[in-house]
């Protein structure tokens, strides 16, 4: 299979799936416990109809958008993950390269494989940085400090990752970061040649916006279980969140908010923006879709406080129903990571190629001119 092959993001998981050994395979593409909340994020999608207009004059459309403040082509945001040089050697540079290309907001994680400052002085797209709250407050400070000197445009919270979910595939695998060769693992290394080439002779592993702070960041291999479990600050509540607004000064978002109720307070504490998000079914199996709990939420807050359906999106016409069901935008993390492993840079800008194209089609096929149009008229449940 060649990436010429790839016609939508499920091309690209097989095609990543070929070139990885299975511990980084089963690390992107696992979820918690039974992984039915990371099916349910995707399978939301095929519950809801779109209702098409005809005759509506669509040779001119705008697919773009204002996102926390930003200007983006599509109405669809890279969602921060980490440790991406493990996947694919150009790692989160071919996907703020691939973002910038397209005009698209992306972030990267506190677990980035590359650093604050390299990202920030990259690209001019909007940026976004994925806060994982530490009990070493040295170490919030100089990430706060080092996102603002780069010049990130938001800061997202994470605050599903109290503890980690339990991720069996990687516990199978012995999975870890930055990976550890053992006797189980070691003919998955050594059948994927390429991989393994890229990953011993190029750029040496690091974590760089952790490895003045802590042990992990020099590339010491850990579990992110582990990782999670230990170094992440479990008393983190809403006085934490917002003292940390106020330290940032600028666009704060919370990811993962998936209650009514915390979408009410998060507009209390000031915050601009929300990811509806269950970790992609990573944290709480069980939990419902972001896109099933989006509607009540936006019928709370919907007005006070941008909201992000993040999760499960593997098609452009998963974005339009977000927008129509009352999102700002959607989000995904998934749908560019299983590019960037499967090809790198090319990967990603191809996956990102087709969904725009679906986008387009999408609105164009529906009788929409603009993403304004989009509302719960064009909708219907199952």
């Amino acid at each position: 299979m060649r990436l010429s092959d790839c016609h939508n993001i499920d091309d690209f998981r097989l095609l990543a799936k070929q070139r990885l050994p299975w511990p980084v395979f089963d690390y992107i593409d696992g979820a918690a416990d039974d992984e039915r909340t990371k099916g349910r994020n995707t399978a939301a999608y095929a519950d809801c109809d779109l209702i098409p207009d005809v005759l509506a004059g669509v040779e001119e459309i705008d697919t773009s958008m204002t996102i926390l403040g930003r200007k983006s082509a599509l109405p669809l945001i890279l969602s921060p993950t980490a440790l991406q040089r493990v996947f694919h050697w150009q790692g989160e540079r071919a996907v703020a390269r691939a973002a910038e290309k397209f005009g698209l907001w992306f972030g990267i994680s506190s677990l980035a494989t590359v650093s604050i400052e390299e990202v920030g002085a990259m690209v001019s797209t909007p940026k976004m940085f994925q806060f994982y709250y530490h009990k070493d407050r040295g170490l919030n400070r100089s990430m706060i400090e080092r996102c603002q000197a780069a010049k990130f445009d938001a800061v997202a919270l994470t605050v599903d990752t109290i503890v980690s979910g339990k991720r069996e595939r990687c516990a199978r695998s012995g999975f870890t970061s930055p990976p550890r060769f053992t006797p189980s693992s070691a003919l998955s290394y050594a059948l994927k040649p390429r991989w393994a080439l890229d990953y011993v002779f190029r750029e040496k592993f690091a974590l760089p916006n952790l490895d003045t702070h802590v042990r992990e960041g020099t590339g010491e291999a850990v579990s992110i279980a582990g990782y999670f479990n230990t170094m992440l600050d479990q008393s983190l509540d809403w006085k934490m969140a917002e003292q940390l607004r106020e330290d940032w000064g600028g666009t704060f978002c919370l990811k993962g908010v998936m209650s009514v109720a915390d979408a009410k307070r998060a507009v209390a504490i000031g915050a601009d923006a929300i990811m509806i998000s269950n970790h992609g079914g990573r944290q709480l199996d069980g939990s419902r879709a972001p896109f099933d709990q989006l509607r009540e939420i936006v019928d709370t807050v919907g007005g006070q406080i941008e909201i992000i359906c993040d999760g499960g999106v593997r098609r452009g016409t998963h974005v339009l129903k977000a927008l129509a069901a009352g999102a700002n935008c959607a989000s995904g993390g998934r749908l560019y990571l299983y590019a960037l492993a499967a090809a790198g840079q090319a990967g990603v800008e191809r996956a990102i190629g087709l969904l725009k194209d679906e986008i387009e089609r999408g609105m164009k096929l529906m009788g929409v001119k603009s993403v304004a149009e989009l509302n719960r008229d064009r909708l219907r449940w199952r």
